[in-house]
């Protein structure tokens, strides 16, 4: 039994080392200790990259709001196009009827002037059909230049901001 006292002593005293041992390392941190240096210096390229990143959503949103304005301005001129397409097509087609209509009555009047027997009523009908044929191309030349003019009018713009 002597025996088992003298283990059990032994065993206590390899314990207690064991113990010390153990009290004397210490438990290494899962933190890296940080450079103040190094830490001031990523805090500032930190807060330098946060200002270049605000102006550049600044400088998006601006194009943005400039591109927006533009594509109004462009669909507004294309609307206005369409418009003036419009109106130069029923204009040819105005005038296409007149035309026809003086010929009609041209030829009216050349067969009567064949006939030998001028009629004033035809000389009339004819008279108005040329004159109708003519205020067709007044008012097609006129649409023709207010078109030229609204083409004109932002370069007489950009010119005088400038």
């Amino acid at each position: 039994m002597t025996d088992i006292a003298e283990l059990e002593r032994r065993i206590t005293s390899a314990l207690d080392q064991i113990g010390s041992g153990l009290d004397g390392l210490s438990v290494p941190s899962t933190e890296p200790v940080a450079d103040p240096a190094e830490l001031t210096g990523l805090r500032e390229a930190l807060e330098a990259e946060q200002i270049a990143n605000a102006q550049l959503e600044e400088r998006v949103k601006s194009l943005r709001k400039g591109l927006e304005t533009k594509l109004a301005e462009v669909e507004s001129e294309l609307s206005a196009a369409k418009a003036s397409a419009i109106e130069a097509k029923n204009q040819l087609q105005q005038m296409r009827k007149t035309n026809q209509h003086l010929q009609a009555s041209l030829s009216t009047l050349r067969e009567a002037a064949a006939k030998g027997t001028i009629e004033p009523h035809l000389i009339n009908q004819a008279m108005t059909s040329e004159l109708d044929g003519l205020r067709a191309v007044r008012e097609a030349d006129r649409a023709e230049m207010d078109e030229i003019l609204a083409s004109l009018k932002p370069m007489l713009q950009e010119a005088q901001d400038d």
